[in-house]
């Protein structure tokens, strides 16, 4: 990706102290270029390559914020994004991404990230974005997903529902996120499919009534109460109140 530097409007370079922070991106040309223009504004720039040495860096040192590719081997950004929330580093995150799905923005958000950008982008946007980050200063736990008695926690991606914790498989976690940000809403299979399928190729309709089956049995089964709800040739709807 070709990043064009230029001298920052709006805003100027960073004054006094040089904020300390963290560069995640596996594209090393990238990495070099974002480097050599983010020190040119008043950063003090540390440059990573992998999701494992993200982990290791932020761990050890604060930094003021931190600028994470999605797409990164072995530990993915969102990996790693989860991770550092889990163990309660609230350190700001924004992720670059070449994924523009609006669903991948949403796990993104979903696992704690505080902004994402998506490449190619403006320098100076990035810019921008991550001097609002740093003056708002470490982000908040995200707040829970909870509807008709299930909460779902999206750092932790732990569901309670009746006071027991039910095990669910990645999938099945952001189908029954998806719902539960909808509830008493007929989602249709098309929208869900855009909503928790995008990245896959060609997804077959079938896929959304298989895991709604998975769904129902894991989150019903104990005691028959209704959760989710089939609109004959519409979708499905997640009940607010379980009958």
């Amino acid at each position: 990706m070709q990043v064009k530097l230029r001298t920052s409007s709006g805003g100027g370079s960073i004054a006094g102290a040089r904020p300390p922070l963290l560069l995640v991106e596996d594209d090393t040309k990238l990495a070099h270029t974002l480097e050599r223009g983010l020190r040119a504004e008043g950063f003090d720039v540390e440059v990573v390559y992998s999701g494992d040495a993200a982990l290791e860096r932020t761990l050890a040192k604060d930094y003021d914020a931190v600028v994470l590719d999605v797409l990164l081997p072995g530990v993915d950004g969102y990996a790693v994004c989860r991770a550092l929330r889990e163990r309660d580093r609230w350190v700001p995150v924004l992720m670059l991404t070449a994924l523009g799905e609006v669903s991948d923005r949403i796990k993104g958000l979903d696992i704690g990230a505080d902004d994402y950008l998506v490449k190619p982008f403006d320098f100076g946007e990035l810019l921008a974005r991550l001097r609002a980050l740093i003056r708002r200063g470490p982000s908040e736990r995200p707040v829970p997903l909870e509807a008709a008695g299930v909460h779902a926690d999206p750092v932790t991606r732990v569901v309670t529902w009746a006071g027991q914790s039910i095990e669910l498989t990645p999938r099945e976690y952001d189908l029954l996120a998806f719902m539960l940000r909808r509830p008493g809403e007929v989602l249709s299979r098309e929208r869900v499919l855009e909503g928790v399928w995008a990245n896959e190729p060609d997804p077959s309709p079938n896929l959304v009534d298989v895991y709604v089956g998975y769904l129902r049995r894991k989150l019903e089964g104990p005691s028959g109460r209704r959760l989710i709800r089939t609109v004959r040739g519409t979708g499905f709807v997640l009940e607010p109140e379980p009958e």
